[in-house]
């Protein structure tokens, strides 16, 4: 078979060796010992140094106001934790390039791991960290609470997790669900960590679905007692943080049957440990093992063998059992009850998505500082290499997620000043915002990490520099406390909830900020211009747009497969792909809303500039990553190259500020790594005899 040479041959030929030609005159250039650029990386004078960017790049706006917006509460508190981690030991990690860096040694067994994370518990509860954590009155002592569960995380996820697990779930479960008789043999015990709780509702059979877990709880009119079992083996509970080594008591989430009629899931204490930590009776404990991160968690799985407890054990603010066996609530219909159940353990659900905003900001801080000390490539012979940061390409990859970072942190203020003035009208308006933002947040959190890493280079990849183990420590973020992909489903179908009341009825839109529903469509001008783009009432105009279209199309294909034939959930589960697309525009939406009302709460000034360019940018990221607004028409194709002009162009401008933003963040220097700072040094022969 004879191939007959064509003119697009010799051209795509042509193409090639005209490309090998330019890529052989580089490295050429490169290895030519004649060149300038040779001649001075081999003199002594020109050994890389490095110079902090803090010399040279100064602030345009006030670093310390950024702070207060983006901490948004308990500054003082703040400081104070981590003064109290910097002083100790036992948070230090080592001495390198002449700082004192306070991080945990990831490298560490997982059982000295997990003993060091319980001393520097005892530690931060000696020096009264934990007082007052569950007999707080008022908001302000909540707020305080969530603050310090910002600083624990920021320092290692295992602490922040394992501190959560006892005075979050255990300590929340006992003082909102239990009663005056639980309040006074257990809270001050749990305050003063003498006990140690835990939360026992995952099972290995069931995670996300609460309602259909395994374990059983019967009473014995008898004895006045109940009895806990597991009566298989998918029933087990799993992943129990604290379990395998050291907690001492757990909350019990079981089916309650009276009589042989299953009243629902409810919540039971049961102490699992004698004082001597020794496993009690009836009971079994085994260890989850190691994990890819939060090994200073000592998780562990329960099997309960009939175990028995006394009839006042069950946490009873929403439901008793009397003496005799009858049961009574004072929520007839399930449903309310369950939902009512689980309402106040909300706080999961806005400190995981905190946290994550936290440690997206500590990595930003890293790869950002790296980035404005690292050079690469001369751009012409002779030149001093250049910063990575000033590379456009360096600046796309970073500072579209720093914008997003800070857009996130005004979401998460929002989100737990609703939560600690929550009512039971603003329940459901709770859950859907701490999902959709729980949801968000993490997964941008990886994706930052990921980023951070790589921006870092092979450095990244040393565990002392942080970034890259950050990801395994933070990957269950994505599951635990509800799956992301769930709590997005329950997101849309909560809109969904929304738009079907608001049809029927014929009322208004009201709540989970869908009024913009009542209005006439948003019009997109055909020929999107600079002016226009960068205005908030053009982006919410579109965000907007986005979410009413997603929901009616929502709506329309559940009705269309009920119309079918098709049940309203199944109808609901086969619409998967516009629910993941509704819930995105809802979060996205959110966080638009919520950046857009800080920088309107600032007066004119450079601040206020600021936070419009990371606004601006935060909703250009969000048009460029999402393909629904082309999907579905919200942008014509000319508009959307309007949009990435105008995206590139605000890179640059955010360019200047990227110090200054990481500044504001507030994470102290220490818990920064050497890569933030002089990492020629931390890496000198010097420093590594000195750590010997």
């Amino acid at each position: 078979m004879h191939h007959h040479i064509t003119d697009s041959d010799r051209q795509l030929t042509a193409t090639m060796e005209s490309s090998a030609f330019r890529r052989t005159a580089v490295i050429a250039r490169h290895l030519d010992s004649s060149n300038s650029t040779s001649d001075k990386s081999v003199s002594p004078s020109s050994c890389l140094q490095i110079t902090s960017p803090d010399q040279i790049e100064s602030a345009q706006f006030d670093t310390a106001l950024m702070r207060n917006l983006l901490d948004g509460h308990d500054l003082e508190v703040r400081d104070w934790v981590f003064r109290l981690m910097e002083e100790s030991e036992l948070f230090r990690f080592r001495k390198l390039d002449g700082r004192d860096y306070v991080f945990p040694d990831y490298q560490a067994p997982m059982e000295q791991q997990r003993e060091i994370t319980l001393q520097r518990i005892l530690y931060l509860v000696s020096k009264g960290v934990s007082d007052g954590w569950l007999s707080w009155k008022g908001k302000e002592g909540e707020m305080r609470n969530l603050a310090i569960f910002d600083c624990l995380g920021l320092y290692d996820h295992s602490l922040g997790v394992k501190f959560g697990v006892h005075y979050f779930l255990w300590g929340y479960s006992v003082l909102f669900l239990g009663t005056k008789r639980h309040h006074d043999k257990w809270l001050n015990d749990t305050e003063k960590y003498e006990i140690k709780g835990s939360f026992s509702m995952t099972e290995l059979g069931h995670g996300s679905n609460v309602r259909a877990i395994e374990t059983i709880t019967t009473y014995d009119p008898q004895t006045r007692e109940f009895i806990i079992n597991t009566p298989c083996e998918s029933a087990q509970k799993y992943w129990i943080g604290g379990a395998a080594n050291h907690a001492t008591h757990t909350v019990v989430f079981s089916q309650l049957l009276i009589n042989g009629e299953n009243q629902g899931v409810h919540a039971f204490i049961a102490q699992i440990r004698n004082k001597n930590g020794k496993v009690c009776p009836n009971v079994r404990i085994a260890d989850c093992g190691h994990k890819i991160g939060l090994n200073g968690v000592d998780n562990g799985r329960i099997w309960f063998d009939k175990l028995r407890i006394p009839r006042e054990n069950l946490l009873n603010s929403l439901s008793d059992v009397m003496p005799d066996g009858r049961f009574i609530s004072s929520i007839d219909n399930p449903d309310e009850r369950f939902a009512t159940l689980l309402a106040p353990l909300t706080a999961g659900r806005v400190n995981i998505p905190s946290n994550a905003v936290y440690v997206s900001k500590l990595g930003l801080a890293i790869a950002i500082r790296y980035s404005l000390t690292r050079r690469a490539f001369s751009i012409s012979p002779g030149d001093e290499e250049t910063l990575l940061l000033d590379y456009p390409s360096h600046q796309q990859r970073l500072l579209p997620l720093l914008a997003k970072t800070c857009a996130m942190s005004f979401s998460i203020n929002r989100l737990k000043a609703i939560y600690v003035n929550r009512t039971p009208a603003t329940t459901k308006s709770i859950h859907v915002y701490s999902s959709a933002l729980k949801a968000s947040i993490t997964w941008n959190n990886m994706r930052i990490l990921q980023e951070c890493r790589e921006t870092c280079g092979g450095q990244g990849l040393k565990t002392e520099n942080r970034v890259g183990i950050l990801k395994g420590e933070y990957d269950v973020q994505s599951t635990f406390e509800g799956d992301n992909n769930v709590l997005m489903q329950q997101v849309s179908k909560a809109l969904l909830g929304e738009y079907i009341k608001t049809q029927k009825l014929k009322k208004p839109f009201k709540g989970l900020g869908l009024e913009h529903m009542n209005n006439h469509f948003p019009i997109i001008p055909v020929n999107l211009t600079s002016s226009i783009i960068t205005t908030s009432e053009f982006q919410m105009d579109l965000f907007c747009l986005r979410e009413r279209d997603l929901l009616t199309r929502f709506a329309s294909q559940v009705s269309e497969l009920q119309a079918h034939g098709e049940s309203k959930e199944r109808a609901i589960i086969q619409s998967y792909q516009l629910a993941s697309e509704l819930g995105r525009a809802f979060s996205e939406k959110v966080i638009l809303h919520d950046i857009l009302e800080a920088e309107r709460a600032q007066p004119v000034g450079s601040l206020k500039d600021v936070l419009s360019l990371l606004r601006t940018m935060y909703a250009m990221v969000s048009i460029e990553e999402d393909a629904s607004f082309l999907r579905y028409g919200y942008l014509s194709q000319n508009n959307a190259a309007a949009i990435r002009q105008e995206f590139t162009k605000m890179i640059s401008k955010l360019r200047p500020h990227a110090l200054a933003i990481v500044k504001s963040f507030g994470i102290p220097d220490s818990f920064l790594t050497p890569l933030a700072f002089d990492w020629v040094e931390a890496n000198s022969w010097k420093a590594l005899y000195k750590q010997k």
